[in-house]
């Protein structure tokens, strides 16, 4: 069994994201990247896949810089054997993502894609939808336990109403979430190791894939500082002040 893990290159979640210096994007001039946290679950699953014999070959795949092979050499240090980077300059959106996914899913004809549920930065948690619906295959999003038997993927899912488990008909696209595993730590052997694993690299256009953005990004500001409050000294000042000053019942 193949499985295909999709990664992303994000700002480190322990990083205080700030715009720069005229406003337009996130600033990202020496801050630390690291994997997309949801992501590096969907790596450490398959590698625990992997390892209860279930998979036989995990390929890490993401879209984005040259410098996005750091974030792949991290996850074959965890335990992928290979990697794909999908090389472009340009934002790429969850749609863009999905289609990229696509192509090299059509290549390597995975029998599972796993990928985290969002990624920090946009927290859109669209593309592993989209991937589905492009490849026809069954979904499992918001994954919490995958169990393989027989060509059945059981996944148990968080929904607003407590559990729901799916059985899944391979291929199938799973999307993690944070009560799935805890990602283990890559030790210095494999860090080591994982220099000497493949990493291909592919373009967009060699893809035939347009990532052409449909939105734009107007500008990014921090949020505004809130005001100290206030205290009253009973109820009736209290309804007082909604009541005239903040006008919020009559």
């Amino acid at each position: 069994m193949k499985i295909l893990v999709a990664v992303k290159r994000v700002v480190d979640y322990n990083v205080k994201v700030r715009p720069n210096s005229d406003s337009s994007d996130v600033e990202l001039a020496n801050v630390k990247m690291s994997v997309n946290p949801f992501c590096e679950i969907a790596v450490e699953e398959a590698v625990r896949l992997k390892e209860k014999g279930v998979a036989t070959e995990i390929i890490a795949v993401t879209i984005g810089t040259a410098q996005s092979q750091e974030q792949l050499r991290t996850c074959l240090a965890l335990g992928a054997d290979r990697a794909i980077l999908v090389e472009t300059d340009q934002s790429v959106e969850p749609l863009a993502v999905a289609k990229c996914l696509k192509a090299v899913y059509d290549q390597e004809q995975p029998d599972i894609v796993l990928m985290g549920k969002q990624a920090i930065d946009g927290d859109n948690n669209q593309t592993g939808q989209m991937l589905a619906s492009m490849l026809g295959c069954a979904q499992g999003t918001f994954a919490s336990e995958v169990i393989v038997e027989e060509g059945i993927i059981a996944v148990t899912r968080e929904i607003d109403g407590g559990l729901q488990t799916l059985n899944l008909k391979l291929p199938a696209v799973i999307t993690t979430d944070l009560r799935l595993n805890e990602p283990r730590y890559a030790s210095l052997p494999n860090i080591m190791k994982a220099k000497q694993k493949p990493l291909a690299t592919h373009t967009t256009q060699e893809l035939g894939v347009d990532v052409s953005p449909r939105t734009q990004l107007l500008g990014v500001e921090l949020p505004a500082q809130r005001q100290a409050g206030i205290k009253v000294n009973d109820v009736a000042q209290l309804v007082d002040k909604l009541k005239n000053e903040a006008k919020v019942i009559s």
